[in-house]
């Protein structure tokens, strides 16, 4: 079955398995910081059954702990809800998409227990940390893959493949596919993927059961991360597109069809948010609390546009450069497909003004501008534009735009490699002269040193990581005032 399958795979979709294979050994199995609240949900009903997470808190990392008890070790009444429970405003999407592997794992972990293995049954020892950071870099693969194939859908295989490897690796997205897999990014690239996949695979004619599956999805998306909310804008405008054709036409039971669509799209997305309805309501006591701030504490009157892009806490283009030439190209788009542009441009035109209004846009401890990790696939498709116009229209094309990708992919990297490693701060602004030298100098000979200690003893590399980042926390100040 596997050799049928893999027959069926063109060149470029193997060349992306062989690479995914050869990194996923770099999967980390950490959780920690943010990982925690994501990955408390599964770890939680699993092996105690409920949804208390005071076990959860008080075994996460140093500097997470810190933040949630007193001076006497226990975690603070403020920490608690109203309804009793520890405080998690952290989504539940992920755990449901790890529930499957993870359940496995723990069901083999017992049955190796019976047969007299030293394993602890208690979600935190090796089986279950190595299949979590396994299970998100499947799913963020599996994202990728499904971005090629709709990038595929306008340009040649050649330049979706290229602009699939320069996102995979010139974004933020390795950072929390690999090193941090317990956070919710990589989750959220797969849910949004796949719902635009599916978006895209059934837009010339729906039946009701690919209406439903759809807004299956949309929960799925919504309940892994919310902003991805936003994502609905995609058929929330191609249903009023929709509405007015029919009704110039005088076409009254089309307009009954696509209501009846509409309704069981509707119908669907709450049936699949009841995950989150249902622990906001457990935790929170309020089936619409989220736990974040409120919607009106947001700065919508006067976001931070400027910054979000080209700041140097965090900017996304001053970070993942490669992103400005994906936006290009999505603007390209408009002119190639001219419906489908305008929903994905109208997408990441309301990401980016929910990103900026939000008070911490530039997401604390972030590699890039962690949020836009969701638009991966977005950005797949409008890179793999921009790399195919400008080959349409200069010979010299091919391989400088192969130099160029791959330029930003190793300065991506080691970039990636000096916030992991502390050289620059991974909380604030950086002084792009220093990341600069850093890059030439410093980079290349710690990333041997450490690279040489990372195969020998990773656990304990991993460790003094954790060790330095707590120094970073100290040292961090905290921010400034929510709006300006």
């Amino acid at each position: 079955m596997v050799r049928r399958l893999w027959r069926k795979f063109s060149g470029a979709e193997r060349a992306l398995v062989l690479i995914f294979l050869a990194t996923l050994p770099f999967a980390n199995p950490l959780v920690r910081g943010d990982g925690v609240g994501y990955y408390a949900y599964i770890r939680s009903l699993l092996i105690d059954g409920d949804l208390r997470f005071e076990n959860e808190w008080l075994a996460a990392n140093v500097s997470f702990v810190r933040g949630v008890t007193d001076a006497t070790g226990r975690i603070r009444a403020d920490v608690y809800t109203p309804t009793g429970y520890v405080a998690n405003h952290f989504t539940v999407g992920p755990a449901l998409l790890w529930a499957p592997p993870l359940v496995a794992t723990h069901l083999l972990v017992l049955v190796a227990r019976r047969a007299g293995v030293a394993v602890p049954a208690d979600g935190y020892s090796w089986p279950y940390r190595y299949t979590l950071a396994v299970a998100t870099a499947v799913y963020a693969f599996l994202g990728l893959w499904l971005s090629f194939r709709m990038a595929r859908k306008y340009v040649s295989e050649e330049w979706a493949l290229l602009a699939t490897l320069g996102i995979w690796w010139g974004s933020s997205l390795p950072v929390y596919m690999y090193f941090n897999p317990a956070w919710a990014h990589a989750h959220s690239a797969f849910a949004v993927s796949l719902f635009l996949w599916y978006w895209f695979r059934t837009r010339t004619g729906r039946r009701p059961r690919q209406w439903f599956l759809l807004g299956l999805m949309g929960g799925l998306m919504v309940n892994v991360y919310y902003p991805n909310a936003v994502l609905l804008i995609v058929p929330g405008l191609e249903a009023i597109n929709a509405y007015v054709t029919t009704w110039r036409a005088r076409h009254l039971a089309g307009v009954r069809t696509i209501a009846a669509g509409h309704l069981a799209l509707a119908g669907a997305f709450l049936l699949g948010l009841l995950p989150t309805v249902i622990t906001r309501k457990i935790i929170y006591g309020s089936l619409l609390a989220s736990g974040y701030p409120p919607l009106s504490e947001w700065c919508w009157t006067r976001p931070w546009l400027a910054e979000v892009l080209f700041s140097s806490n965090h900017g996304l283009f001053s970070w993942t450069p490669i992103l400005a030439l994906a936006v290009v190209g999505l603007l390209r788009l408009i002119a190639i497909d001219r419906q489908v542009g305008a929903y994905l441009v109208a997408a990441f035109l309301a990401f980016y003004y929910l990103v900026a209004s939000y008070p911490t846009w530039y997401g604390l401890s972030s590699y890039g501008n962690r949020f836009f990790v969701s638009l991966t696939p977005v950005f797949v498709i409008g890179l793999g534009i921009v790399l195919a116009e400008f080959a349409r229209r200069y010979s010299f094309a091919r391989w400088f735009q192969v130099g160029l990708v791959a330029a930003l992919i190793v300065w991506n990297l080691g970039l990636i490699f000096q916030w992991g490693t502390n050289i620059i701060p991974n909380r604030g602004p950086v002084a792009w002269g220093d990341v600069a030298r850093n890059q030439v100098e410093v980079v290349p000979g710690r990333l041997l040193a450490i690279a040489r200690a990372y195969a020998v003893d990773r656990d304990s590399v991993l460790a003094l990581l954790q060790q330095e980042d707590l120094r970073e926390v100290e040292k961090w100040a905290a921010p400034g005032p929510a709006c300006r």
